[in-house]
């Protein structure tokens, strides 16, 4: 049993020795359901074949169920053509035409990595596969002529990695049927320091279908323009670190919304934290220009627990934090401060229903335990903070607004 497992992963590493300019091939070793990447370049095999090394780590063929390989896909840009690098991933399909980049894989057992390169005005990249997959940003401006700029139709876990040092550029066609200039229908995890810069020329900058989390170590993301939401997230909305920056945008800056069953109503209960949004570090800039557009919108619970937050209310109507359950504010992860600035006019419908411009508006309870919220309102008939629960303020919490109950 040891001498196969030795020869398997000896085939399975066989084509992985080679360079590479980005990243090196790497595995996956498997034992007792958790697992351990290691770089294939980096293993050294005792002359017995019953053990190897990496990284000054010993492992004993005896510990390891089984072995997967990490397969690293190159997709380079450059003006009106593409190029892919497959390595040695199996059971993937490519199709191009011109810059326009679609990759299908039915591989159900090695992981894949993508590596997104270069520059094209008339580009794009869509993927479909069944497993969890990565995609780093190496320096990628890519504008699509058609489309989406990335479109990722992964269900599972999608790590977004910004390449540190790089700059990205991202945005969309106009006038299309893609729902962002970077679309993905699974969990979009966000890391890495470099930056992203999303423009959404047809509907939202940003959108996934289930959750967004932005990792402690995320760089700045920056939307620009979307001709509705700037970021559209479903599920839920975690931020543990990185810089936000929203403007340009015609709907919310960002905003959750709760996953629901078939009928479109009943929330879906097998959705952890549905409709809620957890900030926890990082900085947040968000202006909300539209007319009722919302800086900050949660149809559920929004927790703080560190963070700085400069959101502006400058639309008519306009709210800079909407959250229709609880807020709770607090300052255990980091410390929390918020400036919220509400100057946008009054806004009436074709009804003469009037919206006024608020800072913050909570249907629920309001709890400021910890951290500083200042909330300023200028113009006529703006609020600062409205809530429509309770309102506790802990000793502290140091709060400059007006405050009132609906």
């Amino acid at each position: 049993m040891k001498k196969i497992l030795y020869l398997t992963l000896l085939l399975l590493l066989a084509p992985c020795f080679l360079p590479f300019a980005f990243a090196q091939e790497q595995i996956r070793i498997w034992r007792e359901g958790s697992s351990k990447r290691l770089i294939t370049s980096m293993l050294e095999f005792s002359n017995d074949g019953t053990a190897f090394t990496s990284g000054g780590d010993t492992y004993s063929i005896d510990m390891v169920d089984s072995i997967t390989v990490v397969h690293t896909i190159y997709v380079t840009y450059s003006g009106n053509n593409a190029t892919v690098d497959l390595g040695h991933a199996p059971d993937v399909t490519v199709t191009t035409d011109g810059a326009h980049v679609s990759i299908l894989s039915t591989n159900v057992k090695n992981e894949l990595e993508f590596v997104l390169q270069g520059e094209s005005t008339q580009g794009s990249l869509t993927y479909d596969g069944p497993l969890k997959c990565k995609f780093y940003l190496n320096g990628l401006n890519l504008k699509s002529n058609r489309g989406a700029a990335i479109d990722i139709q992964c269900g599972k876990r999608v790590d977004l990695i910004l390449v540190e040092g790089t700059n990205n550029i991202l945005a969309d066609a106009a006038g299309g049927t893609q729902k962002a200039a970077l679309y993905c229908k699974g969990h979009l995890e966000v890391s890495g320091s470099g930056t992203l810069t999303v423009s959404g020329n047809t509907k939202h900058a940003i959108a996934t279908k289930e959750y967004m989390e932005l990792k402690s170590s995320t760089g700045k993301i920056t939307v620009n323009k979307a001709v509705s939401d700037a970021l559209h997230v479903g599920q839920y909305f975690l931020m543990n670190g990185g810089t936000l920056v929203v403007s340009g945008q015609e709907g919310d800056g960002l905003q959750v919304e709760v996953l629901t069953l078939d009928d479109d109503v009943t929330p879906n209960p097998d959705k952890e934290n549905n409709g809620q949004m957890f900030i926890n570090g990082g900085k947040l800039s968000i202006t909300a220009s539209g007319d009722c557009a919302k800086g900050i919108k949660a149809p559920g619970n929004m927790t703080v627990t560190g963070g700085t937050f400069s959101i502006k209310a400058t639309g008519d109507g306009s709210k800079g934090i909407s959250v229709s359950g609880n807020m709770t504010i607090n300052q255990d992860s980091n410390t929390t401060v918020f400036v919220v600035n509400a100057t946008g006019g009054i806004y009436e419908d074709e009804d003469e229903n009037e919206t006024y411009c608020m800072g913050m508006n909570i249907k629920g309870n309001l709890a400021i335990t910890a951290g500083s919220v200042t909330v300023t309102n200028k113009g006529v008939g703006t609020k600062g903070i409205q809530y429509s629960g309770t309102y506790t303020k802990g000793p502290n919490a140091t709060v400059n607004a007006s405050i009132s109950r609906k």
